[in-house]
């Protein structure tokens, strides 16, 4: 009769610590953290990464912890943007993916809470969080083109090996790109070709560019999302967003490229907004986010970047394809944070000067 009670007491233990600690054992054992975040029960999320991985990531925090999650898919520009009328009041409690330009401009600004997290023993280097622990870097993605081949081939054409490329007058009308107001894949592609050719330099050639574009989107896979059905035909943007659409979507008929004279790659992040409702719940979910809980949902819900933590498991698709994220060229991160603004103003005030209707909102989307 002892031996049965201790067996049943023991199963009752097991099942009390499956509900109130040992499922979260994967990505932290700080038990006064656990239960404070309970306490608040609530977590609100940002995200800039793709819908599918962002539902994925925010049903299994709520299904791990039992804390109700809420989430909004926004572009990164439109997250900093929010995040700055709100000033120190946000409607959320966490920033969940997109490239980290903006989350450098919100951390200058003073808009995101530094956190101490654990987890971030596994970032595999430095320049994949900021110092002060303000954001932390989840993946890691190349910046490129892709294209349908299909539809180069009847016109003619051949792909564009290199940015210079995309400037040919035979591109007018077959490329997109995203908004550089909304997108944070578009700031990218401001500071990349700034620190690859020089500040004046490089704004002309957005504006030389800008005679062979299509269609601005709001968010940076927009472009991705149109080139396989042949109504994008170049498409500038991260190259994992092609990966989606060749081996979710079927598209097969998608050429991924790399700009032959060096690219940048960005690094997707995650932060806590300062001012944070759920400061408890939202340190919890950067635990969360630096474990293999969270990012190795990514490759099983249509995102193939390269993870940036030593215990997750990289997808073999991103390496079949050949994205090294090491093959960038040495981005000036200050600079790129120092400036963006700046240099989005000069960008659309040189557009507008050459001849672009900037306020079409048919071209320069916004919704």
């Amino acid at each position: 009769m002892k031996k049965a009670l201790s067996v049943l007491l023991a199963l009752v233990m097991v099942f009390a610590l499956c509900v109130g600690g040992t499922a979260y054992a994967d990505f932290t054992d700080d038990e006064a953290l656990i239960e404070a975040a309970k306490a608040e029960g609530e977590l609100v999320v940002y995200g800039s990464c793709e819908e599918e991985y962002l539902a994925a990531a925010c049903k299994n925090f709520e299904k791990l912890t039992g804390i109700k999650v809420s989430y909004q898919r926004l572009s990164t520009g439109e997250v900093q943007a929010k995040i700055e009328e709100e000033n120190g009041n946000p409607s959320a409690d966490v920033w969940f993916g997109g490239t980290t330009d903006p989350y450098n401009v919100c951390a200058a600004e003073g808009l995101l809470e530094a956190y101490d997290a654990k987890n971030a023993v596994h970032i595999t280097k430095d320049a994949y969080k900021n110092p002060d622990g303000l954001w932390y870097g989840i993946y890691t993605g190349i910046l490129g083109f892709m294209v349908n081949t299909e539809e180069l081939d009847r016109l003619g054409l051949e792909a564009p090996q290199d940015f210079a490329d995309l400037l040919k007058p035979e591109y007018k009308g077959l490329i997109w790109l995203s908004n550089y107001q909304t997108a944070g894949t578009a700031k990218l592609v401001i500071n990349t070709m700034i620190q690859k050719l020089g500040h004046d330099e490089g704004i002309q050639y957005l504006c030389d560019l800008d005679k062979n574009i299509e269609v601005y989107t709001k968010s940076g896979s927009g472009p991705s999302k149109n080139v396989g059905i042949g109504e994008c035909v170049i498409g500038i943007g991260f190259l994992h967003d092609g990966i989606t659409q060749i081996l979710d979507n079927g598209y097969d008929n998608i050429e991924l490229i790399i700009p032959s004279s060096g690219t940048t790659c960005e690094i997707g992040a995650t932060a806590i907004f300062k001012g944070a409702k759920h400061p408890n719940a939202a340190k919890l979910w950067i635990e969360y986010a630096l474990s293999p809980d969270c990012v190795n949902l990514a490759k099983d819900n249509g995102s193939y970047q390269f993870l940036v933590i030593d215990n997750a498991e990289q997808p073999q698709a991103a390496i079949d394809f050949g994205l090294d994220p090491n093959n960038v060229i040495d981005y000036d991160w200050d600079d790129a944070t120092n400036n963006i603004k700046t240099y989005v103003e000069e960008v659309m005030t040189a557009l507008a000067a050459s001849g672009a209707d900037t306020a079409d909102t048919g071209r320069f989307q916004t919704s």
